[in-house]
């Protein structure tokens, strides 16, 4: 089946332009002419689109308004999202990506460009449902789904955990931090499996470059976000200490990832500077995130 993408621009001559280079590309290609007809042609869908590509500048909704109306919609909001616009100043660029957008591409574009960036949106796609879907096989074996689908969505359920490369045992859990005093799953466990996951996906020498990850995980009804790093160590294999920074919690979207990213990427830093990350300050903050993302 071929990958489906919806374009919105109020220009007929540019969708026309895009629904023939797409379909020339093996996309499938469906096409709105502003923010609001997006919207209506996305409540028709049987299953949403692959990627989505938006001027910015339109009529009735423009491509800033269908953006957050989009990523505040759990059922859109893991769709990858474009700016196609003419809107070439760099502080109009700079202002697309602080919104959280996958990408933006400036007017006139080529073709060539258009079509790597969003083959590389959809591979990114597939290694994380295909992260989620190893993630679920491994923690169907733990036998941990029936003791935690009853928790409740609290502060309780936030989990941070700081996981490092062994080149002797694989995965090892060097801290975590969570305020609930008896967990009914071993986070020792999860933790492993998370790295494990995206690992086999990404491959030992590789995987570091994916950066972040959001995830299902289905088996204990939460999600998680995961943000893998590392820094030169010559007593390591590979000449590096690989590691990942892990949030399990009862719901994360896209934005929510978007700014925990940065909260990791601070926390790597210390980590790499030899500096004393606490994970108490860092789990506050990523609590204020989530619990101000659900009020």
């Amino acid at each position: 089946m071929k990958p489906l993408i919806l374009v919105i621009d109020d220009y007929q001559d540019i969708l026309a332009n895009l629904k023939i280079i797409l379909t020339l590309n093996n996309f499938e290609v469906i096409t709105s002419n502003n923010g609001k007809e997006a919207l209506e042609t996305l409540l028709t869908l049987k299953n949403p689109p692959e990627v989505i590509i938006s001027d910015i500048m339109m009529p009735e909704m423009n491509g800033y308004e269908l953006f957050s109306k989009i990523t505040s919609n759990p059922s859109w909001n893991h769709i990858p999202f474009i700016f196609l616009s003419a809107k070439t100043a760099p502080e109009d660029v700079r202002f697309g990506k602080m919104l959280g957008i996958d990408d933006y591409i400036t007017k006139p574009f080529k073709e060539e460009d258009l079509i790597a960036i969003i083959k590389g949106k959809l591979e990114r796609k597939k290694n994380s449902q295909l992260i989620s879907k190893e993630i679920f096989n491994l923690l169907s074996t733990l036998n941990i789904s029936k003791q935690t689908e009853n928790l409740d969505e609290d502060l309780d359920e936030i989990i941070l955990c700081w996981v490092l490369w062994d080149d002797a045992y694989g995965p090892k859990l060097k801290e975590f931090y969570t305020t609930k005093k008896k967990l009914t799953y071993s986070i020792e466990k999860i933790s492993f499996q998370l790295y494990n996951a995206a690992s086999t996906i990404y491959g030992q020498e590789g995987f570091t470059k994916a950066e972040g990850i959001l995830l299902n995980i289905d088996n204990i009804k939460k999600q998680g976000y995961i943000y893998f790093d590392s820094y030169p160590d010559e007593s390591r294999r590979s000449g590096e200490q690989e590691y990942m920074l892990g949030v399990i919690a009862p719901k994360i979207n896209y934005l929510d990832s978007l700014m925990l990213k940065k909260v990791f990427a601070e926390l790597s830093d210390k980590i790499k500077n030899k500096m004393k990350g606490d994970l108490q300050k860092y789990w506050e903050n990523i609590s204020e995130i989530l619990t101000n993302s659900i009020i």
